[in-house]
């Protein structure tokens, strides 16, 4: 991310030049779990302001491959345009992930899974009146679920857990008032949105999931951030491999699910200086509805419930649009933790 200045030997003017920041992007990716093994890869991104009004827009690709000899790859682009009157989110993602549970979904069976997926997201939203937008969505994914041994195999057999094909679509509903998509200081930010699977945008099975994604920001201090986040997903008729995950740091996705699932994140970022930031964080998730075996979940029970907390650093790599490298822990109950180097506050 460098840009040559201009020697000394270049003609003077009245007015110098400002130097032009770099469009490119790039962030080494590394993170560490005891129940994921330990990843590294890096993301390539190149940002465009479409107009003074609309926020700056990326477009990339980013790919990670773990000890467990797992690769994942997506290509993805945020777009604002007509001075913030129009936003595209859309991307790809293949993966081909090897995982060892050792307490697979609660069911204090060990289990090695191999998941093979493709996945394609497309979102349109329309500024309809200040900060309120509404929109449409789709999806489809293909998702295979596998033991890499017998007796895994038998243990996915018997929870009924498989993989599945779908295809969806659905309606968003959306508030944004923060100042920055990438470093929010103020304004909130709710997402209520639907996806509808049907046999007929080639899925396998018709099922529905519901999710609400809140964040508020309060600046206070010198540059100090308080954030908040609250994540609820519903699923309905949903396959169990279609359940809802633990939205929370600290987690590894989709090892513990239930139809249904809350979760709320609090946040410090601290100012330590012109570029860096420290934060503390902690939270709980709750899974509560039908297992996927079947039992009844509720959050009166403290079997169900996920709580994680932690720490990071952050670096201010592209002031002009708010991207940040962010180095964090997070820890969980039942030896769940992680180290995470990635783009980007959590929310």
């Amino acid at each position: 991310m460098l840009t040559l200045p201009a020697t000394a030997a270049e003609p003077s003017s009245a007015e110098a030049k400002k130097e032009t920041p770099s469009p490119w992007l790039f962030v080494p990716l590394f993170s560490s779990s005891p129940k994921l093994d330990t990843a590294a890869g890096g993301m390539v991104a190149y940002m465009h302001r479409f107009d003074e009004k609309s926020r700056p827009s990326m477009f990339g690709v980013s790919a990670k491959y773990t000890t467990s000899q797992s690769l994942i790859a997506n290509a993805f682009a945020k777009t604002s345009f007509g001075e913030d009157h129009h936003r595209i989110l859309g991307g790809m993602m293949v993966g081909d992930i090897n995982n060892d549970y050792e307490n697979y979904l609660g069911s204090g069976q060990p289990l090695s899974t191999n998941d093979n997926y493709s996945f394609a997201f497309l979102r349109y939203l329309y500024r309809v009146e200040g900060d309120w937008f509404i929109g449409a969505q789709g999806a489809y994914s293909n998702y295979e679920l596998q033991g890499q041994d017998p007796s895994s195999s038998e243990i996915l057999d018997e929870m009924g857990l498989v993989g599945y094909k779908s295809g969806g679509v659905g309606a968003v509903i959306m508030h944004d008032s923060r100042d920055s998509d990438f470093k929010a200081t103020k304004g909130w930010y709710l997402n209520v949105n639907n996806m509808a699977y049907r046999e007929a945008l080639g899925g396998e099975q018709d099922f529905d999931i519901w999710r609400v994604d809140y964040r508020g920001y309060w600046q206070h201090g010198d540059g100090n951030v308080f954030a908040v986040r609250s994540r609820h997903q519903f699923s309905n008729d949903a396959p169990a491999g279609a359940y809802s995950p633990v939205y929370i740091r600290g987690y590894t996705p989709g090892e513990y699910l239930a139809q249904h699932m809350s979760s709320i994140e609090i946040e410090e970022r601290y100012k330590l200086a012109e570029r860096w930031t420290a934060t503390v964080f902690a939270g709980a998730a709750c899974l509560y509805g039908d297992s996927t075996s079947g039992e009844q979940l509720n959050c009166g029970d403290s079997e169900n419930l996920y709580p994680a907390w932690g720490a990071g650093v952050q670096y201010l790599l592209k002031p002009e649009a708010g991207i940040v490298v962010n180095l964090e822990y997070a820890m969980g109950k039942d030896d769940n933790q992680g180290i995470y180097l990635k783009m980007g506050y959590s929310f």
